[in-house]
């Protein structure tokens, strides 16, 4: 059975955030807000935990992995941003979006995609993840908590935002596989973050979620796979 931490929304109580980030440093596996979906999550340093994550989400060693960053700056540590890219970045967030871009050293293995050696990056808009982003010192694996349906569950369809599941119910289906459950009081959202392809010379929009018109804004010559 998971621990749950009730948090609050917008002040997370330093204590509790402290208490998360030990556990995440001991390998723990989280499922936690953020400003898109419920994700489940750890330290993307313990590379045992990352298994667990892929485990639960049933993603083999080939299908990447997302991490949340919590500046822009901070993402060049983790990955090659052209200045371009790096301009568009500057612009979107913090938000809800997710920026494919070539991994350096500093990311797992098991965390990148191994062909092309791409990594899925966000930095975030959510004062829960920012305060545990801060505590931790480390960024935190971001993988949406809706999970592959068992034969006889009904679909959820998160990615346009139909369907509909509560936060109870969510907890429910998540409270025997991860070790800490992060509560802010808030209802799952049901939109994904929109995903920006910007290892190329012009950025590719792979999937339109929230926030996708501000980047037909910003870049109207952006192609939409």
């Amino acid at each position: 059975m998971a621990r749950i931490y009730s948090v609050h929304p917008d002040n997370p109580q330093s204590r509790r955030i402290e208490q998360i980030r030990d556990a995440l440093r001991d390998g723990a596996v989280m499922l936690y807000p953020t400003d898109t979906v419920y994700a489940i999550g750890c330290d993307l340093n313990v590379k045992s935990a990352v298994e667990r994550v892929r485990q639960i989400k049933r993603l083999s060693n080939d299908k990447p992995l997302t991490f949340l960053c919590p500046s822009p700056s901070n993402v060049a540590q983790y990955a090659w941003v052209q200045d371009s890219a790096y301009r568009l970045m500057r612009r979107l967030v913090p938000g809800p979006y997710t920026f494919l871009l070539p991994a350096t050293k500093a990311v797992p293995r098991l965390v990148m995609e191994p062909k092309r050696k791409t990594t899925g990056i966000r930095v975030p808009d959510h004062p829960v993840c920012n305060a545990l982003l801060a505590a931790l010192g480390n960024p935190i694996i971001s993988t949406s908590a809706y999970l592959p349906m068992d034969e006889g569950e009904a679909p959820i369809f998160i990615s346009e935002g139909r369907g509909e599941i509560s936060q109870a119910e969510l907890f429910d289906r998540l409270d025997g596989l991860v070790d800490v459950i992060v509560d802010d009081g808030s209802e799952p959202g049901l939109v994904v973050s929109t995903i920006l392809d910007l290892t190329g010379e012009e950025p590719v929009v792979v999937r339109r979620g929230l926030g996708w018109e501000a980047v037909a804004e910003w870049v109207p010559e952006a192609e939409f796979a």
